[in-house]
């Protein structure tokens, strides 16, 4: 049994779920599950659709122009792709391994629907992890910003990538890049935005004396550590932790809130609502 997944936007209105759906009963086109939201802030509505075809000889390209007239009756955004299809996405790290590690280990064992041809980093530490998993790795170094994205561009063209991901990656994009790459680059920051910002966030922490910690997934924009977040989580801590073991729980915290955050983004769950500079997510489950 083949399915397809739908993702449409638009302004909110009366009558698209019907309308939607009246065009896929006549395409013989079969309704799985369906996930709907209005936006009272943006004035928005977003739906995530998974379609069973039932052995109708639909591809992703012939049933996005069957509904291309009903996207234009909705001014609305409309895709489509096969739900089998796995988003190919390039990893930018420094020096931490954790929550690379933890990406190579949930595509291993298919608990994200991704593929990473390659994974990139400002420095050579990590290169046998990705070698040992059959990973390409190139060492960019980060001295000249723009020679560096130039060549990051050359490997995302490259390699046909959908995805970005900032795995602990210790370097600021540039504005131009965040913008041409716009809803495609996530980033994992080590605190529950907003918070402890920079350098040595645990050690800070332990000296505020929080009792609990997090971690955010968000979008990139060319704000620093603003952008739309998709994913958040937190973990207690008292007075007896150190700021050891709050690197240890932070980290852990880390691996899972991006997992989710990439999980929810090849999954076609997660809708940009808003103006430029002012998004916000929409993230079914």
């Amino acid at each position: 049994m083949a399915f397809l997944v739908l993702s449409l936007s638009c302004p909110d209105r009366r009558g698209i779920v019907a309308l939607v759906s009246q065009k896929l009963a006549d395409l013989d086109v079969n309704i799985a599950r369906n996930s709907q939201f209005s936006d009272t802030g943006t004035g928005m509505f977003c739906m995530r659709t998974r379609l069973e075809l039932q052995g109708t000889p639909f591809s992703p390209e012939r049933l996005q122009v069957e509904l291309e007239p009903v996207a234009k009756q909705l001014d609305a955004s409309l895709s489509i792709r096969a739900e089998e299809d796995h988003a190919r996405a390039l990893v930018l790290v420094s020096k931490y391994d954790h929550c690379l590690v933890d990406l190579i280990y949930r595509r291993q064992t298919g608990e994200i629907p991704i593929e990473i041809p390659i994974v990139v980093s400002n420095h050579e530490v990590l290169e046998d992890i990705a070698t040992a998993a059959s990973i390409e790795f190139e060492h960019v170094p980060a001295d000249n910003k723009e020679r560096s994205e130039q060549r990051i561009r050359s490997l995302i063209s490259q390699h046909d990538i959908d995805l970005i991901v900032l795995a602990r990656y210790m370097q600021i994009l540039s504005p131009e890049f965040c913008r041409d790459f716009k809803g495609q680059i996530i980033n994992i920051h080590h605190s529950f935005l907003p918070g402890f910002k920079g350098a040595n966030p645990y050690g800070r922490a332990w000296e505020r004396g929080v009792k609990l910690i997090g971690a955010t997934a968000h979008y990139v924009t060319a704000d620093l550590d603003e952008g739309p977040i998709i994913a958040q989580a937190t973990e207690p801590v008292s007075h007896r932790d150190s700021s050891q073991s709050m690197m240890v729980k932070g980290r852990d915290i880390e691996r899972r809130v991006l997992a989710s955050a990439v999980l929810a983004h090849c999954e076609d769950r997660i809708f940009l609502l808003g103006q430029e500079g002012n998004f916000r997510t929409v993230v079914f489950e």
